[in-house]
């Protein structure tokens, strides 16, 4: 099936969740929608895996072991504050603990989306391309994806 044109086709999506059979799963589905994907069982490998190359979106769960997705978004952002995020998590998050991973420090432009699993796989790819959309990156991030920014977004 041809993928729609837009901010999917080509983009790198840094998928961190420690579900390592939900992993795989999402990773097919977004390969089949057009991304490319890296995978990462925990948030130390994905912060590895995004210091040795370009990633366009992060898609994490919360609940890992090492390192949990909100400090994997503040350590990212500290690089990236742009950086799109899409946190998918089986509970609602308490503000206590982020850590100001997604508020206070970070610039409120930086899309962000909250997803509650379990999801429908149609709306994480749709919440991934409005994120991107949101961002200005789409596939490479070239120098139009730092122009424009979005306000933050959650979608739930």
């Amino acid at each position: 099936m041809p993928q729609p044109p837009g901010p999917a086709m080509g983009a790198v999506v840094l998928l961190a969740e420690d579900e390592h059979l939900l992993a795989v799963l999402l990773g097919d589905l977004l390969e089949g929608e057009g991304f490319e994907v890296i995978l990462a069982a925990d948030g130390v490998e994905a912060l590895e895996r995004a210091g040795a190359r370009h990633v366009d979106v992060l898609l994490t769960d919360l609940d890992m072991p090492r390192l949990g997705g909100w400090e994997l978004i503040r350590r990212l952002r500290t690089d990236r504050p742009c950086l799109p995020v899409v946190v998918m998590t089986g509970r609602l998050p308490s503000d206590s603990g982020r850590g100001g991973a997604v508020g206070g420090e970070t610039p409120a432009q930086a899309p962000f989306a909250l997803l509650i699993k379990p999801f429908a796989p149609d709306h994480l790819v749709e919440t991934l391309r409005r994120v991107l959309a949101a961002s200005g990156a789409g596939g490479g991030g070239g120098a139009g994806a730092q122009a424009k920014r979005a306000p933050l977004a959650r979608v739930w």
